[in-house]
């Protein structure tokens, strides 16, 4: 019998604090109006004093697994996405598996905004090989302890979250396709120059801010549009299906203007491709399993539903995933 890796427990948490637009009119030189009018956002969530990702990431976990009824002891591996780990190391998903209880082995993968999509790679390999049968994948983020808030093109694009998913082995389609992609030559486009083995963090380099996010917005738009489609339509095409066949398109959530720009080229009404961004802000790896979550606990997923999920960043990065939904519509909220 074939096996498929299917999704069986969707979970996410966003931190109390908000940050609006109008939060930001206070800090640096720009405007509700701008802001919106070129991203789509209009808040977004922030990480509380003595809150690190992998609280984040613990949170969206468990409301995975309650939502799965998965026992903790049945969980084979923990993967988790982020470019924001509590530490150099150990890996913030050892840190999580302390904090929710798992023994399993644990890993982190870092591909920036396209970390879920990478490691939704690794988890459905795993479990279509036989080496594991469930596997808990989070995707978790606290870039606004990277962004510089004095920085008016950065400060108003990030925010934090976390999302997560468990991962089961399955004699029904689940995960169709993923292909992923990247290309080197384009890392200084989205980095953190300070902080590795390249350019250690020194006192003139934090005076310099070399410990903060940099981007070059017009590159990362244009390589974005020319990404999304392309991968989306190559992951379509590997699982034999077409745009027409998706209920929902979901799209790592980084820029409205971007996501608007992909619908148009590939033909599709804004009713099927979900956009959160206005509440959240660009939450990296973060993002597309947050979106996931949400578009599933409003009831807006069916049993049978055909979904892309699509994802772009620094790297650079790109990757795309189709999936059969499977999980009935809930009754109620997980806490």
């Amino acid at each position: 019998m074939t096996r498929y890796a299917s999704i069986t427990g969707t979970g996410s948490y966003l931190p109390e604090a908000i940050i609006t637009n109008q939060d930001l009119e206070r800090m640096v030189d720009t405007s509700d109006e701008w802001i919106v009018s070129r991203t789509g956002i209009r808040e977004r969530h922030m990480v509380a004093p003595g809150e690190a990702t992998s609280d984040l990431a613990a949170r969206a976990a468990e409301r995975a697994l309650a939502r799965s009824g998965v026992p903790r002891d049945q969980v084979d591996m923990l993967i988790m996405a982020t470019a924001t780990a509590d530490r150099f190391f150990p890996s913030t998903a050892c840190i999580v598996q302390d904090k929710i209880g798992l023994t399993c082995p644990a890993f982190d993968i870092n591909a920036a905004c396209t970390g879920f999509i990478y490691a939704l790679h690794t988890a459905t390999s795993m479990i279509e090989s036989g080496r594991a049968e469930t596997v808990l994948v989070i995707g978790a983020e606290a870039l606004t302890r990277r962004v510089d808030f004095t920085d008016r093109s950065t400060c108003i694009l990030f925010g934090d979250g976390a999302g997560a998913v468990v991962l089961q082995a399955s004699g029904e389609p689940g995960v169709f396709s993923i292909v992923l992609g990247a290309d080197g030559s384009g890392s200084d486009l989205l980095t953190v120059v300070a902080g590795g083995s390249a350019v250690p963090l020194t006192e003139d380099g934090l005076h310099a801010g070399l410990q903060y996010l940099r981007m070059a917005g017009n590159e990362i738009y244009k390589f974005a549009v020319r990404a999304i489609p392309k991968v989306t339509l190559e992951a379509l095409e590997q699982s034999g299906h077409t745009v027409e066949d998706l209920a929902w398109l979901i799209p790592h959530q980084a820029n409205k203007r971007i996501t608007d720009t992909v619908e148009e080229r590939l033909g599709m009404d804004e009713s099927r491709v979900y956009n959160d961004i206005s509440m959240t802000g660009n939450t990296s790896a973060a993002s597309i399993p947050l979106a996931l979550d949400e578009l599933y606990s409003r009831g807006k997923l069916q049993p049978g539903d055909l979904i892309a999920l699509v994802g772009f960043g620094a790297g650079l990065t790109w990757g795309a995933a189709t999936l059969r939904w499977s999980m009935a519509v809930p009754n109620e909220e997980v806490s």
